[in-house]
């Protein structure tokens, strides 16, 4: 079953994948590399996303994770990862699926379930993501939602039932503590991507930790250690890894205003921001956002 479920599931994928990477399906993405890529930082943030063919590794904070065929992501906030695609060519492309997981929509499923069909929780801060095998039940739920896509008439009334029984999956499956810990509104990890958002919407901005785990309603020693255990890093950490992201995508746009740029993104001096985004990339930032030009001159694929 789950050997003809993962070959469907690449020619579905194959069939229907898009330069864009979206879908007919709304908060359903499809993405497809022909060749390995570089390591491309991204954001995983609230999503499932499940390997059909290939290899797939990204790195979040000091932690290094690899998943393959049959493998699927769930990520529970908002993180900043750099990923790659290690094992791709063309004549065996590298096939993923992705599907947006709003907490409201966890929230529904939680709410409609019996608490004795969920497995227990473990004890402690949850991680803000994890890798797990797909069961056979889940593979088939994507499949299905997939063939929507040769149906279109039948996208709205059937995808959100789909979605749901994708959730209920989920929820029933290796990774229930995640799922359930960011459909409840006043758990730990809901705090914590309360302020993930907030230093997110802030990242040019100095902070002090103790006034953002004020901010969400925890005490410091409580805040640092949940941020820790969601994130992978510390919140001082993940803000400089976002005004990295984010200066690397105005350097881009626009490479010849290093010293702008990093300003900008909350740098007071720039050889402090040279040294990280070198540290964080592999190459200053000038030389980088001359490679980032030319790959975008001549159409080189991203993945998600």
């Amino acid at each position: 079953m789950t050997a003809m479920s993962l070959d469907e599931l690449r020619a579905l994928l194959a069939r229907h994948a898009r330069p864009d990477l979206g879908t007919d399906i709304d908060a359903v993405r499809i993405f497809r590399a022909d060749r390995p890529g570089p390591p491309t930082p991204t954001t995983y943030g609230q999503v499932l996303a499940l390997v059909a063919q290939g290899t797939k590794r990204f790195a979040l904070g000091d932690r290094l994770y690899e998943y393959r065929a049959g493998q699927y992501v769930v990520a529970s906030v908002d993180l900043p990862v750099t990923a790659q695609f290690v094992r791709a060519d063309p004549r065996e492309p590298a096939l993923g699926f992705g599907l947006d997981l709003p907490p409201a929509a966890v929230a529904e499923v939680l709410l409609a379930a019996d608490a004795g069909d969920l497995p227990d929780l473990a004890p402690g801060a949850p991680a803000g993501l994890a890798v797990s095998t797909a069961s056979a039940e889940l593979l088939d739920a994507v499949v299905r939602l997939l063939r929507l896509l040769d149906s279109p008439r039948d996208i709205p009334m059937l995808a959100p039932l789909i979605k749901r029984e994708i959730i209920w999956r989920l929820l029933t499956g290796e990774q229930s503590g995640i799922l359930r810990q960011f459909g409840l509104p006043d758990s730990s990890l809901s705090h914590i991507a309360r302020a993930v958002q907030w230093i997110r919407d802030h990242y040019a901005l100095p902070f002090r930790v103790e006034e953002v785990a004020q901010r969400v309603g925890m005490s410091v020693s409580a805040f640092h250690r949940n941020f820790q255990a969601v994130t992978s890093m510390s919140p001082i950490q993940y803000q400089k890894q976002i005004r990295l992201q984010q200066a690397r995508l105005l350097l881009a746009a626009d490479p010849g205003d290093i010293a702008g740029i990093s300003r900008q993104v909350g740098y007071e001096s720039p050889a402090q921001f040279s040294r990280e985004y070198r540290r964080q990339f592999g190459d200053p930032p000038r030389r980088d956002a001359v490679r980032l030009g030319a790959n975008v001159r001549t159409g080189a694929s991203r993945d998600g």
